[in-house]
């Protein structure tokens, strides 16, 4: 729940980008040189750090870092605005964050290792080497979870478990307790799900390989061969001088430790960070030690999920993000993106050209450290190459008055369907055709290329841009048996949403209605309260998360009923997904989700 990925496709809430579209203020960002010089990087860095400032002002950043590597040499380390606003410690290329989810690559790095020494096979269960594991039985007939299923995010485990997430430093074998009274979300290799637990799977391994501390492992084997002297996967850098706070709309923000070190508990540097990026540059060697072999790194930065048809063009390696088309020109992109409470960072690499960036912060948002790491390595590779990442062009967009929608080809697309968004609704409307989520009703206009476009007409009267995803064109298909919406950008193709057969029936939810408070929260004061309520013709479930919690707020979820006691979280699939479920504790029944147990507000 608190060091959250990025996902590939796009999941903005509607209402959200409509009010983006509308409040966009004026402020113009600084120009771009059009071309940079070979070997220029003084005019390139001018332009980024002023790139940096408008960015860290528009978004509220209060402190950032910045590394440029080149193969084994650091262009650029940066700071820029304050570490500790309150006693004025600016930001330096030295600052420690909390790096989140960019702590999988070095848990993948210690994976890899093991495979590389004989001492785990990647496609063996992941109980041979974790006997304790089990996770009830949903799907009969599933595969058994495999390290390798665990890297590249296809065990189909839940995203997280809530419960006991924040309690601070604890055995990592209580995940294990945990997830033999959840449901897994999906069954193996079926499509791409984000799983936090499932790297705290992979740490509870090589630590019972080798009968240590994940972290004394992680620090003794990777950290320290890599000359990452400030970096940790243990809290004590927390206390250092060198550690930055956490601002949330420039004011001081509450942060714990995770139960999940394996996934997101890295604090490290910019400059410790480059250290990694120049190994992998040097296929595996650091500081004359070989942390990796060529084979292994190589291995971890191919796509391991062509075999997956419903995951599309979407590639992962093993723990890296794989990218063809974000930069044109220039070859293959890998990264990773982490988050923790207000901590942001971005990794990113073009090893075809052996240049990188590190990018963290201590607020704001994972837009602002993945826009600048973006720009940066397209300035860098041009500085290095010469080779002009020009953006790709926008579809064409064909206006609806011009191209009104052939009847048999609008029913292809009438009927209810399960998104990324939650329960989408298509249907027509005086020859035209339409589509409702979340409450609002957007237009689905055909285009030249077969395809449709969404648009949304504000009030009636204003055509609101919706960016990105305006621009997607949408289309169904048939992948593996399944009718879905596949939207593609720029060329590349990623899962929408499922045609559902049968919708299913809030009814037998209806009578639990209302507010919920957990009631094992184990010390650890996360979530405040839940409300259930019905919407559009669908379940929702509003988290309320306490005020000191990172996540501070509320979260509102879209759940599908499959039964009279178990709803599943909307997503791009029909029938899989994180389970809403009604469990009978001491004879009184009591919601379960993410570990948490919830029961009746009076």
């Amino acid at each position: 729940m608190t060091h959250r990925e990025p996902r590939c496709h796009a999941s903005a809430k509607v209402l959200w980008i409509v009010a983006i579209a509308l409040t966009t203020g004026c402020a113009h960002a600084p120009m771009a040189p059009a071309r940079v010089s070979s070997g220029d990087h003084r005019s390139t860095i001018k332009y980024l750090s002023e790139l940096i400032r408008y960015e860290m002002d528009r978004n509220s950043v209060t402190g950032l870092s910045i590394a440029l590597v080149d193969d084994q040499r650091v262009v650029w380390a940066a700071g820029f605005g304050y570490a500790d606003r309150d006693k004025g410690v600016a930001a330096t290329e030295d600052t420690l964050y909390r790096v989140g989810s960019v702590s999988k690559l070095f848990t993948d790095t210690a994976v890899m290792q093991l495979a590389e020494q004989g001492r785990l096979d990647l496609d063996r269960p992941i109980a041979d080497y974790v006997p304790e594991f089990t996770i009830p039985a949903r799907f009969p007939g599933a595969r058994p979870i495999t390290p390798r299923n665990l890297m590249t995010h296809h065990s189909g485990l839940p995203r997280d478990l809530g419960s006991g997430i924040l309690q601070g430093p604890q055995p990592l074998s209580e995940v294990l307790l945990r997830l033999k009274d959840n449901d897994p979300a999906y069954p193996p290799d079926l499509v791409f799900s984000y799983s936090n637990v499932g790297l705290s799977l992979l740490g509870l391994a090589v630590q019972d390989i080798f009968s240590i501390p994940f972290s004394e492992y992680m620090r003794a084997s990777v950290l320290e061969p890599l000359g990452m002297s400030h970096s940790s996967f243990d809290p004590w850098p927390s206390t250092s001088p060198l550690m930055s706070r956490s601002y949330r709309r420039d004011r001081l923000a509450h942060e714990t430790w995770s139960r999940d070190v394996p996934a997101g508990g890295l604090i490290s540097s910019v400059a410790d960070l480059s250290r990694f990026l120049e190994m992998v540059f040097a296929a595996g060697w650091s500081g004359g030690h070989r942390v990796q072999t060529s084979e292994s790194l190589a291995e971890m930065l191919s796509p391991q999920n062509a075999a997956t048809p419903l995951d599309l063009d979407f590639h992962i390696g093993l723990g890296w993000f794989l990218d063809r088309s974000s930069i044109p020109n220039a070859g293959l992109l890998a990264g990773h993106s982490g988050e923790f409470g207000q901590f942001h960072s971005q990794l990113s690499i073009l090893p075809d050209h052996k240049v990188g960036v590190v990018v963290l912060a201590n607020s704001g948002s994972s837009n602002v450290v993945g826009n600048i790491a973006t720009e940066t390595l397209k300035l860098a590779l041009e500085v290095k190459t010469g080779i002009h990442a020009t953006d790709p062009p926008e579809h064409a967009r064909v206006e609806h008055a011009h191209r009104p929608w052939p009847a048999a080809a609008q029913q292809e697309y009438v009927g209810d369907y399960t998104t990324i968004f939650g329960l989408a609704h298509v249907y027509t409307r005086g020859g035209d055709l339409h589509v409702r989520v979340r409450g609002h009703d957007f237009d689905l206009v055909p285009r030249s290329d077969g395809k449709v476009s969404l648009e949304y007409v504000w009030l009636g009267l204003i055509h609101v841009n919706l960016g990105a995803l305006g621009d997607a064109g949408l289309s169904r298909k048939v992948i593996s048996g399944r009718e879905v919406i596949v939207g593609t950008l720029n060329g590349k193709e990623i899962l929408v949403g499922e045609q559902i057969k049968q919708l299913g029936e809030v009814g037998p939810w209806r009578r639990r209605l209302g507010v919920y408070r957990p009631v094992n929260l184990d010390g650890a004061e996360i979530v405040a309260k839940v409300q259930l309520s019905e919407g559009n013709g669908e379940l929702y479930a509003e988290v309320f998360w306490a005020d000191g919690a990172p996540l501070f707020g509320t979260t509102r979820m879209p759940f599908m009923p499959v039964s009279d006691d178990e709803a599943v979280q909307s997503g791009p699939l029909a029938g899989v997904g994180e389970v809403l479920r009604a469990v009978a504790v001491d004879g009184e029944e009591r919601l379960r989700y993410q570990g948490f147990l919830f029961q009746g507000a009076p």
